[in-house]
């Protein structure tokens, strides 16, 4: 730790006293957010101006239920429609607008995720994790901006899907169930002003950065070595949003419910955002959950049989789950049974390789 802050001192000592990171401008001591302001406000002709805008129900676009399961319904009924009536056409490289896509949307990503990590920061070291979650002040007119921009860059995501119906990928449930349920998360919160936002959106600020970066990549055909890495990601993000979403859930619950129990006190927002928020991210972890099932405790199965056998450690295992083809894929014969004689000729070897096999079985 004394390391790290050394190096930190002689990194800061070299730079301009114009630019040492302060807590209010931790990037470099530079307003993101007035320059953001003044850039997006100069390049939309004053039609939109973020530090003025507030989030009507019905008023504002896409702000009505009907409207955001309209275009979760359309959004369904394109791309199922799409594979139906493309399935027997050549399907379409689209190279160059995958490109375009990708990096479109990583740059989306990172410019929201450094906005936000400027307002968290000073909200955080002057007030606190639990007032930056759970408290009404943490509401601010530039968060809220910034949700919405969120909101919206969810339905842009929405291609993602079309272009693999384009190019005749497979689709699969996590993926298309994924889109849906996130757009109706992110509107359901807005709706309900429930401070915590800004923990799942965040993290998934953060995945979406690593992760359409590697889609650029790999659509350039660079192969990088952290491809794995992507997945394990979506996997801390997700324990992550079910840590802190439970937590204010019960904080919520109690509060209104039960005071008698012992709770840290309110967390702002809505009951019926929290409870619908509580309840598409406990779907996910019923999918997970749906996983360790399939894969290790019905053992026999081909699915748990070619899963097992997928290179690598949980995040490769989870991959292979979700992209496996069962009905075409070669169902791999069971593993023979160690002899006796085998485990006794491999007892050295197995032990002392044991730290690094449990270590791989981690990662």
């Amino acid at each position: 730790m004394e390391c790290i802050k050394k190096i930190t001192s002689i990194l800061l000592a070299q730079l301009p006293p114009q630019y040492v990171p302060t807590i209010d401008h931790f990037f470099f001591n530079i307003d993101l957010w007035t320059n953001f302001d003044y850039y997006i406000t100069l390049f939309t002709n004053g039609k939109f101006i973020p530090s003025e805008f507030s989030f009507i129900p019905n008023e504002t676009p896409i702000s009505t239920l009907k409207e955001v399961s309209t275009y979760i319904l359309t959004y369904y009924i394109i791309i199922f429609g799409c594979r139906y009536i493309l399935q027997n056409y050549v399907p379409l490289k689209l190279k160059g607008v995958s490109q375009i896509h990708n990096l479109l949307l990583t740059s989306i990503s990172l410019t929201l995720l450094v906005l936000f990590v400027e307002q968290l920061i000073p909200l955080i070291y002057r007030h606190g994790l639990y007032f930056a979650i759970c408290d009404a002040q943490a509401w601010s007119q530039p968060m809220v901006t910034l949700y919405y921009l969120n909101y919206l860059t969810k339905f842009v995501e929405f291609t993602d899907t079309l272009l693999l119906v384009l190019k005749h990928k497979k689709l699969t449930f996590l993926h298309t169930y994924h889109h849906g349920a996130t757009a109706l998360l992110c509107y359901t919160q807005l709706i309900g002003e429930t401070s915590i936002s800004w923990v799942p959106i965040t993290l998934n600020l953060s995945v979406h950065v690593i992760m359409y970066w590697y889609y650029f990549l790999a659509s350039r055909g660079i192969r990088v070595w952290w491809k794995e890495w992507v997945t394990r990601f979506q996997i801390i993000q997700f324990l992550l949003d079910i840590g802190f979403i439970y937590f204010a859930t019960y904080q919520k619950i109690v509060h209104t419910f039960a005071p008698q129990i012992p709770h840290c006190g309110d967390c702002v927002g809505s009951t019926g955002a929290t409870i619908a928020g509580c309840c598409i991210i406990s779907s996910y972890l019923f999918l997970f959950i749906a996983f360790y099932i399939d894969v290790y405790l019905r053992r026999g199965t081909k699915k748990s049989r070619i899963v097992k056998r997928a290179r690598g450690g949980v995040a490769a295992k989870v991959n292979e789950y979700v992209l496996i083809d069962v009905a075409n894929a070669a169902t791999p014969s069971p593993s023979p049974a160690p002899s006796f004689r085998n485990r006794k000729s491999n007892g050295h070897k197995n032990g002392s390789h044991r730290k690094q096999r449990v270590h791989g079985s981690l990662n």
